[in-house]
């Protein structure tokens, strides 16, 4: 890293979030760096738009971030990548290339948005509400790099503005407390400048519920439940917020102003695609066919319940491709396991004027409002005991389907039932089981030994989960490396 960045940009089409599309020519409009760049309103705005831009990058969260969910029993990783394998049945090791690509992108995270931290304030030719926004999706995109990473890695190095000033990126670990501190932080100054919501034309951008919603994952993590109630119910309190009326239209086009959807990438055809839709559809239909669900996944949905159909595409199930052939059987062949992911399967509705085939013109979520609504329940289950969390829950379920009977005393086998078929497929079951296991809620090793045994022989699902080893993964050899010792391995590795 140098003190001085070289910042390119190029025009913004459409939306934000088309910015620095890979495959797009640009004319080089100049150089800059930090001392001639940040001018106006148009050089901050354009500075957060490249960090947008880094939610594109299939190793970052679209292919990158499923592949650290691969170990739970709700899928087989299919696809032809050794260092997904590894990770499903966790005999990677430091040099895996997922783990190299996911440290590298969180902290291209963290230098971006220090970046706006630094220089934003010091333009003077700006409105005051979009130097606010700017800076709130700022200090919420530095807390979202730092989340993932402490996730993924526990302890890692926090790089302050000083250590920039300095050029100082050498930098051992924090503890996974100082991490978790400097997360807070920056989401609590996220909360105070970011709005609560935007016009048409920026939907997409985080805003004050998106910030409450990490806020409320993090205190889930650190173990800081009644803090989670309080941050939580901000966010289920604001309409603003509120569930969509149908489970199945958060995975559709028409999802794109969703007040369901906290955090999104926003795709566009024929300039971003969905890497989510990319990976998980199957080959034939112009996917890769990774990440198939599981038959445990499967059975987990209870009867008349229409996420199951929402969520899966099971052998016999029809679906429309957009190919002007009408709809098409989902066979046998397009599946080691029977199933595919139908939420990530959106294709232009037959006879549509503005192309056929895979559908880009939607929002795939990273975080949503029933997520959050959970996570409050279950703080509320584990403080004030069964039952606490039922109204919550319930809600839930009654906006899947009256059909659901509501839960009566729901404990935490209720709340954990809820969690893995309402957000299937969204990135949250090996985290959830493994920081239930820490609490000793569950048994993730006997949880995995079952789905094992459960898998086809085929599919080669052979995950042991060792603890405390594999509740992180090894920091990348390559940086350690290139800490000529600064930086230490996790232990166990």
């Amino acid at each position: 890293m140098k003190t001085k960045y070289i910042i390119y940009t190029c025009l913004l089409a459409v939306t934000f979030s088309t910015a620095c599309k890979k495959n797009l020519d640009l004319t080089q409009k100049g150089v800059y760096n930090t001392d001639n760049y940040f001018r106006n309103e148009t050089d901050a705005v354009n500075t957060i738009s490249g960090i947008y831009n880094l939610l594109e990058q299939e190793d970052y969260i679209s292919h990158a971030e499923t592949t650290f969910d691969v170990a739970s029993d709700d899928y087989w990783r299919s696809g032809d990548h050794a260092e997904d394998e590894a990770i499903e049945n966790l005999t990677y090791n430091a040099s895996n290339a997922q783990v190299n690509f996911s440290w590298t992108y969180k902290y291209e995270t963290v230098n971006r948005s220090t970046n706006a931290i630094i220089n934003i304030p010091k333009i003077t030719n700006i409105t005051p509400a979009i130097k606010d926004r700017s800076m709130g999706e700022a200090y919420f995109f530095r807390a979202f790099g730092y989340w993932r990473l402490m996730v993924i890695y526990g302890d890692v190095p926090i790089i302050s503005e000083e250590d920039y000033a300095k050029s100082n990126f050498n930098i051992p670990k924090s503890s996974i407390e100082e991490v978790r501190k400097q997360i807070e932080a920056d989401l609590l100054k996220a909360i105070d400048l970011l709005p609560e919501s935007y016009g048409a034309a920026d939907f997409g951008r985080v805003s004050k519920g998106t910030a409450l919603g990490l806020l409320t994952k993090l205190y889930m993590y650190w173990e800081k439940l009644p803090e989670a109630i309080t941050t939580g119910e901000k966010l289920i309190n604001n309409s603003k917020y509120a569930l969509a009326a149908t489970y199945s239209e958060n995975f559709t086009r028409a999802n794109k102003n969703s007040t369901e959807l906290l955090m999104s990438v926003q795709g566009l055809q024929n300039v971003m695609s969905n890497d989510y839709t990319v990976y998980y559809i199957p080959r034939a239909w112009g996917g890769y066919g990774f990440s198939q669900p599981l038959k445990g996944l499967a059975d987990e949905f209870e009867l008349n319940d229409p996420r199951k159909a929402a969520t899966l595409l099971s052998v016999g199930d029809k679906i429309d491709l957009g190919d002007g052939k009408g709809d098409t059987e989902f066979t046998s062949d397009l599946s080691s396991t029977g199933y595919s992911f139908r939420k990530y399967a959106v294709f232009f509705p037959a006879g549509s004027s503005e192309g056929n085939g895979v559908d880009h013109n939607y929002a795939v979520p990273l975080m949503r409002s029933s997520d959050i609504y959970l996570l409050v329940a279950e703080a509320k289950i584990r403080t004030q005991g069964a039952g606490a969390g039922d109204a919550l829950i319930n809600q839930v379920r009654r906006r899947a389907s009256v059909l659901l009977p509501p839960v009566v005393n729901a404990g935490m086998k209720e709340l954990i039932h809820e969690r893995r078929v309402e957000l299937a497929g969204e990135g949250e079951r090996h985290q959830d089981l493994m920081r239930w296991d820490k609490k000793n809620l569950v048994d993730i090793a006997a949880i995995y030994n079952l789905a094992k045994s459960k898998a086809p022989v085929d599919q080669n699902k052979t995950v042991t989960f060792i603890r405390p080893k594999h509740y992180y993964y090894p920091i990348p050899q390559v940086e350690i490396d290139k800490s000529n010792g600064v930086l230490k391995q996790n232990p166990n590795y």
